[in-house]
C-alpha cells in the first residue's frame, strides 16, 4: 500500500474535498457492479484456450473480464482522489512477498550458473552442435540475468546532476546491446552448421559413456528447469514470470537438442547440425520480439487505452474546479511511464488555488508506480491548438 501522510497545512488542504466534501460533481460507477457470475474466473479448458482459439462463450467472458478489469481501476482511482493512496497489501505482506521474490530470483540465478557450467562440460564431452547451441541459451539467460541485476543497481543510484531524469532506460538499452551480441552468436552456430552439413565432416558418434553422461546431464538439467518453471509462475511479480518463461524456453531447447544429439548418433550424423540450427533460429527469433519490446520502451509507445481512461477518470475526479480535461498522454520512458496532462480551469481562479490543484494532480499521478513523472500543464481555454503541435506534424 502506497500512502501519503500530510506533514502541514498545507498538504492536508491539498487532499481535502472541495465543498465540504460534496461529491455530486464527480463520476461514479459504482452502481455498475457486475455480478459474481461474471466476475468469477472460469478454469482454462486445456488445448482448446493453448491454442487461443476463441468460442462466442470465450468472446463473451472476455469482455466481461475487461469491464471488470477497467471497473476495478476506477475503484483504485477513486481511492486515490479520496484517500491519497491505492489500497492493497499491508507494508509486512509487502515486505515478505518481496523476500519470496527475491528469493525466487536468487535460486534461478544460481541454478543458470550452475546448469551453465554442467552443459558446457556436457557440450565439451559429446562435441555435439545441437548441445552447445543449446549451451548458448543458457548463457543468454545467465547473462541476461546479470545485465538485469546491474541495471537494476545502475538505476538505485541516482545522480540527479548528470542525470535529471534518471537513468531508467539503461535497462532496455543494455537488453539491446546484449541482444546484438547473442544474435550475432546465434549467427555463428548457424554457419558453423551449414559448413558441417556441406561438407564430409558430418560424422557424428558418442561412446557409450559419452551417451550416459550426455542423457544425465541433459535429463537433469531439463527436471531442474521444470522445477523452477513451477515454482516462479506462482509469483505476479513480472521479473519472476520472466524468469519463469526463461526457465520454460531452457526446457525447450534442452529436449531439442538432447533429441537432437541421441538421433544423430544413433541414425545421421547430420541431424546434429539440423537441430543446431533450429535451435539457433529459436534463440535469435525469441530475443529479436525482446528487441521489438525493448525499442518500443524506448521511442515513448503510447499506453493502452485502458490506461489512459483509468488516468483520465483519475484527473476529472481530482477537483470540482476542472472544467475540461484537453490532452491525457501517457508514454513509455524504460520500465515506467511519462504522464503529460491539460486541464482547463477557470480563467478567473486565482493563481494560487490553480497551482495547487495542479500539484496535487501530479502528486496523486506520481503516486501510481507504473510512472515515471508527471506533467500537469493548466489553461483557461482547450479551442487553441494542441501544444508541441511541430511535434505531430
Amino acid at each position: 500500500m502506497v500512502e501519503v501522510t500530510p506533514n502541514n497545512d498545507e498538504e492536508r488542504s491539498l487532499l481535502a474535498l472541495p465543498n465540504g466534501g460534496d461529491l455530486s460533481w464527480r463520476l461514479n460507477f459504482e452502481s455498475f457492479q457486475l455480478g459474481p457470475e461474471h466476475t468469477e474466473k472460469k478454469p482454462p479448458r486445456g488445448l482448446h484456450d493453448c491454442l487461443g482459439v476463441l468460442g462466442s462463450e470465450d468472446n463473451v467472458a472476455e469482455y466481461y473480464q475487461q469491464q471488470v478489469e477497467m471497473l476495478e481501476g476506477f475503484n483504485e482511482m477513486d481511492a486515490l482522489a479520496e484517500r491519497g493512496f491505492i489500497p492493497g497489501m499491508s507494508k509486512e505482506e509487502q515486505e515478505k512477498l518481496a523476500r519470496s521474490e527475491t528469493f525466487a530470483i536468487r535460486i534461478s540465478n544460481i541454478a543458470n550458473m550452475v546448469l551453465f557450467a554442467a552443459k558446457v562440460y556436457a557440450s565439451v564431452r559429446s562435441g555435439s552442435l545441437a548441445i552447445i547451441a543449446s549451451t548458448l541459451d543458457s548463457l543468454l539467460d545467465l547473462l541476461s540475468g546479470f545485465i538485469l541485476w546491474f541495471t537494476a543497481f545502475s538505476m538505485q543510484t541516482p545522480n540527479p546532476y548528470q542525470y535529471p531524469i534518471g537513468k531508467k532506460r539503461m535497462q532496455p538499452l543494455g537488453i539491446l546491446v546484449f541482444a546484438s551480441v547473442m544474435a550475432t552468436l546465434g549467427l555463428q552456430i548457424i554457419l558453423e552448421s551449414m559448413r558441417t552439413l556441406l561438407s564430409d565432416e558430418n560424422k557424428f558418434s558418442l561412446t557409450m559413456e559419452q551417451e550416459r553422461w550426455l542423457v544425465g546431464i541433459m535429463l537433469s538439467v531439463t527436471l531442474v528447469k521444470l522445477g523452477l518453471v513451477i515454482y516462479c509462475r506462482s509469483f505476479t511479480n513480472e521479473i519472476v514470470k520472466a524468469y519463469a518463461q526463461d526457465h520454460f524456453f531452457d526446457v525447450i531447447t534442452n529436449v531439442i537438442g538432447l533429441i537432437a544429439a541421441l538421433l544423430a548418433n544413433s541414425f545421421d550424423g547430420w541431424m546434429d547440425p539440423v537441430g543446431a540450427i533450429i535451435l539457433a533460429l529459436y534463440t535469435i527469433r525469441t530475443w529479436s520480439m525482446t528487441v521489438l519490446e525493448n525499442v518500443n520502451s524506448l521511442v515513448g509507445k503510447s499506453a493502452g487505452p485502458e490506461y489512459l481512461q483509468k488516468l483520465t477518470y483519475l484527473c476529472w475526479n481530482h477537483h470540482e474546479a476542472v472544467r475540461h480535461i484537453d490532452t491525457v498522454r501517457a508514454y513509455t520512458f524504460g520500465s515506467h511511464y511519462f504522464v503529460e496532462v491539460d486541464i482547463v480551469l477557470s480563467a478567473d481562479m486565482p493563481l494560487r488555488d490553480a497551482h495547487d490543484i495542479g500539484e496535487s494532480l501530479q502528486e496523486k499521478l506520481e503516486l501510481l508506480p507504473e510512472i515515471e513523472r508527471a506533467f500537469v500543464h493548466l489553461d483557461y481555454e482547450y479551442t487553441h491548438k494542441p501544444e508541441h503541435a511541430q511535434a505531430h506534424s
